[in-house]
């Protein structure tokens, strides 16, 4: 995991050039993938990457970008914000999906 001073939008475009197109959303409990319309419980995703980014104008407005695959089915990124405004459900998810048997021994995410 990187703090990166590149905005978020461009660290995305780096990993859609590197076949990263995927689009996600939660719902159900499930990471769906918007474009190909599939679905995946945390054990199933794998964090390639992360990046913590903090506001330019206010340290409080946080997120992390996560690099995201499924293994034959999905390739894509996923901007969480977190703080005070932060999707909870998503969230939580993410925590399980950095505790899962693919992540849990590269990211900090587990030691939360």
């Amino acid at each position: 995991m990187e703090n990166m001073t590149k905005s978020e939008s461009a660290k995305i475009n780096e990993y859609v050039n590197l076949g990263y197109t995927s689009n996600y959303k939660m719902n159900d409990g499930l990471l769906w993938d918007i474009e190909n319309e599939l679905s995946f419980s945390a054990d199933e995703v794998i964090i390639d990457d992360e990046y913590r980014y903090e506001g330019m104008s206010d340290p409080s407005d946080l997120s992390i970008l996560y690099v995201l695959s499924v293994p034959g089915k999905s390739k894509g990124t996923l901007l969480l914000s977190y703080g005070p405004n932060s999707n909870g459900e998503l969230g939580w998810f993410m925590k399980e999906v950095s505790l899962n048997k693919h992540n849990k021994d590269k990211t900090t995410l587990n030691k939360v």
